[in-house]
């Protein structure tokens, strides 16, 4: 008997402490609902008040650049390939850290080879802050272009993805025939990380938050798009000339 009664002593706490925490979570669940209640009304008094004040409703904030417009890009002292004459300049902002810009590459080297003179093609420097080695990358390229070879570290730079190193920079310079003294001095200039931070600010501006990202006479194309991307651009930037 007093086992018995025992059992059922136990199963009457266990039972009350039940409803006590369901209680508990019930007035919590209550409690939360209400406050969230409270904030819904809030936001719609807002929104009422909003509207008997004739207040125009907030436009929806754009976070890239619309294809359809058409945008101006500095591109004042940028390295670049073809003559500032060209019926149309492609502008590319690249990371080169970054996989996808080595991959879209070989489709820049063929407009350059099937358009020629007709296309001017611009780089702009824009290291994205999840890639560690891309700030010494792209010193390295800004410093050779002040020795005129650009494209040549460029190169080597995106050939070489996995190696990326200041001193693999330094054997680069040597290579493609730079004043290594001059280089190393570039490298670490001011005005050569001000012009970094320069493009990187204008991509900012323009909305271009990915790499890489281009701009076809202003028209914003996104990403390693195909050749047929560009081509269709292009063709159609040809046309109005």
């Amino acid at each position: 008997m007093k086992s018995n009664a025992l059992s059922i002593l136990l199963a009457s706490l266990i039972l009350g402490g039940s409803v006590v925490a369901a209680g508990v979570l019930v007035r919590d669940s209550v409690d939360r609902g209400t406050a969230e209640l409270a904030s819904v009304r809030v936001a719609l008094a807002d929104l009422e008040a909003a509207a008997k004040s004739g207040a125009p409703a907030p436009a929806p904030r754009a976070t890239r650049p619309d294809p359809k417009q058409r945008y101006t890009v500095n591109t004042a002292g940028s390295p670049a390939l073809g003559p500032a004459s060209a019926q149309v300049t492609l502008v590319e902002f690249s990371d080169f850290q970054c996989p996808f810009c080595s991959r879209v590459i070989p489709t820049i080297k063929k407009i350059e080879q099937e358009y020629g003179d007709r296309v001017r093609i611009v780089f702009k420097h824009l290291p994205l802050s999840m890639h560690a080695k891309a700030p010494a990358a792209h010193a390295a390229a800004e410093a050779a272009h002040r020795q005129g070879s650009f494209w040549e570290m460029h190169d080597r730079i995106f050939a070489n993805q996995q190696e990326m190193s200041p001193e693999k920079y330094v054997e680069y310079a040597a290579e493609i025939g730079l004043d290594v003294e001059q280089f190393q001095e570039d490298v670490a200039a001011a005005d050569v990380k001000q012009r970094v931070e320069a493009d990187s600010r204008e991509a900012a501006r323009l909305l271009v938050r990915g790499t890489p990202g281009f701009f076809v006479n202003g028209r914003f194309l996104s990403g390693a798009q195909p050749y047929e991307a560009f081509k269709r651009l292009i063709d159609e930037e040809l046309g109005q000339g």
